[in-house]
């Protein structure tokens, strides 16, 4: 089958169908499944669709909104940009991704909620310190950090990328550029990320915020532990840093396909053969270019399990001066300096006309059958289940 077929294959169809073969799950995980399987089916209720124009209507079912379904991730980004809007600049924007070694994976695994926050911490900190070190930007910038916990193969892997814009304002209040293409030294910010993370773990193991199970028990041993941690030190950890955005209107377009984005989507699933499900990843000797993966029908339900969230983790946060209650204020001072007016909502709006092009395809309502009228929601009915 080619890996440009669209399959009708869905993660919900797998869990309705392979469901049972999974071992006792958590709550939180227990709650995704059931949300999952029952998105915009008829369990959870919805409302009649009627053309005003011929005799065509249908039912549209309700959406579960889980952060985890791939069904809902839609319209909750295309709400979340438009929210963007008024806090882009005129400038480059830059792409920063700080992950952590593969030896750290089960202790993050095993601690969702307190690493997590470890990591949002260290590398949001290490931004903002390199960035105002006068040997560098020598100013206070913003950014926004997006959480990701996998691999293009539904493995844990845990790292968070940062949009950030192209400078900051030093202690005058005055507007400092990054040079062209070029933001902050990306070996200085591995060693300061290194040791910050490192320093955040050994304090929160220190307190016992930390639980061990399964082969990582044996951390429970102080000694055991600061072998661990020791052994994360002998290399540079990867913090990457791609290619800059051209500017606002990149960034757009760029956040309107990333930050919703789950663990897998329903487009990259192929077939399900065998007791195998087969589904596309990148394929890392041919840049652009896809390539066929297979796992068994139980693992890949475990591996999009590694992925739920704990309940309320915020996994898209706003920093420095994007993340302040003056960030109105400050957004529209740094324009002011920039001398920027009408301009900068222009080339928004330009921006913002890409991501919507596709929300307006996907919400448009027309009438499938006469392609004339309009469908018009009608009366509701409820679903076959309590979703309070």
């Amino acid at each position: 089958m080619s890996l440009n077929h669209r399959s009708n294959l869905e993660v919900a169809d797998i869990f309705r169908n392979y469901g049972h073969l999974l071992s006792p799950q958590s709550r939180d995980a227990n709650k995704v499944i059931s949300d999952i399987k029952n998105c915009r089916t008829e369990i959870l209720g919805g409302h009649k669709l009627q053309c005003d124009q011929c005799d065509f209507n249908k039912h549209a079912y309700n959406s579960c909104r889980n952060r985890h379904c791939p069904k809902c991730q839609f319209m909750a980004r295309v709400t979340w940009i438009e929210k963007r809007m008024e806090d882009l600049l005129p400038c480059q924007y830059f792409h920063v991704v700080f992950t952590i070694p593969a030896k750290l994976r089960r202790l993050f695994l095993q601690n969702k909620k307190d690493s997590y926050n470890i990591l949002f911490k260290a590398s949001s900190q290490t931004l903002k310190e390199v960035a105002e070190n006068p040997k560098n930007l020598g100013a206070k910038i913003g950014f926004i950090g997006v959480l990701h916990t996998w691999s293009q193969s539904l493995i844990d892997h845990p790292h968070i990328h940062f949009i950030v814009p192209g400078g900051g304002l030093n202690e005058k209040n005055e507007w400092i550029e990054c040079k062209k293409d070029y933001f902050l030294p990306v070996r200085v910010l591995s060693k300061v990320f290194r040791a910050k993370v490192l320093q955040f773990i050994e304090e929160a193991y220190g307190v016992g915020q930390f639980n061990f199970y399964g082969e990582e028990k044996q951390y429970t041993n102080p000694a055991i532990f600061k072998g661990l941690l020791q052994s994360c030190t002998d290399k540079d950890w990867a913090v990457y840093a791609k290619e800059p955005f051209a500017g606002p209107e990149q960034v757009i377009n760029y956040l309107g396909g990333y930050t919703h984005r789950i663990a897998i989507s329903n487009y990259r699933l192929i077939k399900v053969e065998n007791g195998r499900i087969h589904f596309k990843v990148r394929d890392p000797n041919n840049p652009g270019k896809k390539k066929l993966m297979s796992v068994t029908t139980l693992e890949f339900m475990r591996r999009f399990l590694l992925h739920v969230l704990p309940k309320r983790f915020v996994r898209i946060r706003h920093f420095g001066i994007l993340g302040t209650r003056l960030k109105k204020e400050k957004i529209e001072f740094i324009r002011k300096i920039k001398g920027i007016t009408v301009h900068i909502q222009e080339v928004l709006d330009k921006g913002w006309e890409i991501v919507l092009g596709v929300a307006k395809d996907f919400c448009s309502g027309i009438c499938p059958k006469c392609r004339d009228g309009t469908l018009v929601k009608m009366s509701p009915f409820e679903g076959m289940l309590n979703t309070s």
